[in-house]
């Protein structure tokens, strides 16, 4: 039976050093991925957040309540075995990424968007060496193709506990320089995230919340900021 449909039959869940890396331990069991590879976690602070998530369960295991242990699960199985696919992917955003396209009115929200965007483009430009084009409607803008490579650069440096959370980041906002921003200090996730929410902040403040979208709006940056925590245990 998987330890995902389990009860739970451990009294401590403890880390342990293994190799270069560190494993977890339900008391002498070592952890394992769904895929059953070994659970090596690249830090120990990260290994020691995830055994938080084991120790916290009462009863059934539930796994929506370990998102730690859901994204090294998913860096030992789905990124590392197709690392350069992944990276491909989530560059792929730089082709059209969220801040790039601007709205065609009204001239507030084209404002409000310039003044907290630009700023950001502007940094990618300098330190990621990655000036992208803008545009206004939805229309596709070919961006320059030396920027594009120089942000694969960027992607294809991180590890693939690294590139596990980076995917959520990305996704999530729908922006691959903001992701960036996060992961090179430029700005904080909580910033990041008020950054990706722009035109739906501005809708709200016109027409009102939707409760429904609400709530899904408070999972979505839950996700985020968890994303950029596991991002900052790697190491």
């Amino acid at each position: 039976m998987s330890v995902w449909a389990a009860r739970r039959f451990w009294t401590s869940a403890t880390v342990q050093p293994e190799g270069a890396g560190f494993a977890i331990h339900l008391d002498t069991r070592p952890l394992r991925t769904p895929l059953k590879m070994p659970l090596i976690l690249p830090t120990e602070a990260l290994a020691q957040a995830i055994a938080a998530e084991w120790q916290a369960q009462q009863g059934t295991v539930n796994p929506a309540s370990m998102p730690f242990t859901r994204t090294a699960n998913s860096a030992i199985d789905k990124v590392a075995p197709q690392f350069a696919e992944v990276v491909a992917m989530l560059a792929a955003y730089g082709e059209t990424d969220l801040l790039c396209y601007r709205a065609i009115g009204p001239s507030a929200l084209i404002d409000r968007q310039a003044a907290v965007w630009d700023p950001v483009l502007d940094w990618a430009a300098d330190a990621l060496e990655a000036p992208l084009r803008t545009t206004r409607g939805v229309m596709h803008v070919h961006q320059p193709a030396g920027s594009l490579a120089a942000l694969n650069t960027s992607v294809s440096a991180l590890s693939p506990f690294q590139l596990a959370a980076f995917h959520d980041l990305v996704a999530i906002s729908g922006s691959l320089i903001l992701a960036l921003t996060v992961t090179h200090g430029r700005l904080t996730a909580d910033a990041a995230w008020a950054t990706s929410r722009i035109d739906e902040d501005w809708q709200i403040e016109q027409w009102g919340a939707d409760e429904e979208a609400a709530k899904n709006t408070v999972l979505k940056q839950a996700a985020f900021l968890q994303a950029s925590r596991f991002y900052a245990l790697c190491g």
